[in-house]
């Protein structure tokens, strides 16, 4: 039987997703500075949840208030508002669809300006010229008791996500964030049980994901964001990532979503800047509009969960015929949601065929402040201005992400004080 995008899936755990369109995560950046969800969110939440697709996923939310993807992120722990989350989960399922808190720890990834020595599985800094504009503290590799916390830190963000509204979890182990780090070798030189063999090195993944179902029940979707490659040297393969999808399919897992790459190799917005090592894109690869549709018809195989894919998906046709060819179960859609953000419905209505494109118009530098600055018109209730120039965006972004850090840390003193 042809499976169609309009079509419901139900996941292991019960829950029914209306169709197999995906609002995929990006970051928002809107937290105020105790790093609690604010109104902007609910505005855009509930904008994106009339766009037609079945499931929502949120943008990087943090488990540990000193591992920030960016200083605007929300953070779920026991000193989170639950009221202002609660405000968010309401808003962002007014549809009926459903909306997933995406749950991360950054690791070694984070600014200095948040955390000047942060914690990863070894102490190995990231491979980035300083004159791209990042700056890294050196991490400090973790102790065994700094590994269980981190765990119990998952678990207690997903307790708090399903109190407080939200209709499942997906961690984020891609990207080369935590999870990821202790995968790929490069940044795991560990050796003791938490490193070495693949096994070891997945371990944290694992034993979170089990923590993680026993805190909130085996009704409540749990997901992962798992990379299929980290397309590096020497990095987290595609033959390890099918290993891996074995054994977290005897975890009662709902869904998986694949992507790959890291800040070092940002193969998530379809860039290589390092050597790709053994998982080299093909040319059937290149070819394709996703870049890791090929990759995921492997991970499929051994997959006893529904997997999704999202990265590059631009056409109807590309999204049909990837679903018809059985490498996935569903299509995520991020930055086309950014300028129309009712996408999903009109995919699935027949009215457009092709999703914007707006970032074929700007140079890489530029993509990340110009769809920043959407988010923020989305979340005050503004339409989308697609006359921005990419330089405009850029002027505007620095100066905007400055102000934020200035106020976290500002914040922060006034606490410590």
């Amino acid at each position: 039987m042809t499976v169609k995008l309009s079509d419901p899936i139900t996941l292991p755990g019960g829950a029914v997703l209306a169709n197999r369109l995906v609002k995929a995560a990006m970051s928002e950046g809107f937290a105020d500075a105790d790093n609690n969800a604010t109104l902007r969110f609910n505005t855009l939440y509930r904008r994106w949840s009339h766009s037609g697709a079945g499931l929502l996923l949120t943008g990087n939310v943090q488990v540990d208030r000193w591992h920030l993807e960016r200083p605007g992120n929300v953070v779920l722990d026991t000193a989170s508002d639950r009221a202002a989350l609660r405000a968010f989960a309401r808003a962002g399922t007014q549809a009926g669809n459903h909306l997933w808190m995406q749950l991360g720890h950054t690791g070694r990834q984070v600014s200095e300006r948040i955390n000047p020595a942060p914690l990863a599985p070894s102490a190995v800094e990231i491979n980035l010229p300083r004159a791209l504009g990042f700056s890294f503290g050196p991490p400090r590799a973790m102790s065994e008791a700094q590994i269980l916390a981190a765990i119990d830190q998952f678990a207690v963000a997903a307790q708090i996500a399903r109190e407080t509204g939200f209709t499942g979890v997906q961690l984020h182990a891609a990207h080369g964030y935590l999870f990821s780090q202790f995968l790929s070798p490069l940044t795991n030189r560990r050796t003791d049980a938490w490193g070495g063999p693949l096994e070891n090195r997945a371990r944290l993944l694992l034993e979170t994901v089990a923590a993680v179902r026993q805190a909130v029940g085996a009704d409540f979707p749990i997901g992962i964001k798992l990379n299929s490659s980290d397309f590096q040297k020497g990095g987290f393969t595609n033959d390890e990532a099918v290993r891996l999808v074995g054994w977290l399919g005897e975890l009662g897992l709902d869904l998986l979503e694949l992507s790959g790459g890291s800040l070092e190799q940002p193969k998530m917005v379809g860039l290589a800047i390092l050597d790709e090592g053994a998982d080299a894109r093909r040319p059937s690869t290149i070819a394709r509009e996703a870049y890791f549709v090929d990759y995921a018809a492997k991970v499929r195989a051994a997959a006893k969960m529904p997997v999704m894919v999202t990265g590059g998906f631009r056409t109807v046709a590309g999204m049909a015929e990837a679903l018809e060819s059985g490498a996935l179960d569903l299509v995520g859609i991020g930055r086309p949601m950014l300028v129309e953000t009712d996408q999903p419905r009109r995919i699935l209505s027949g009215e457009v065929q092709v999703a914007p494109r707006p970032e074929a118009g700007l140079q890489v530098f530029q993509i990340l402040p110009w769809f920043n600055a959407q988010f923020e018109r989305l979340a005050d209730g503004l339409e989308p201005d697609l006359a921005l120039t990419g330089e405009a965006a850029m002027a505007w972004f620095g100066p905007r992400e400055d102000a934020v850090f200035t106020a976290l840390a500002a914040r922060r003193e006034r606490v410590a004080a």
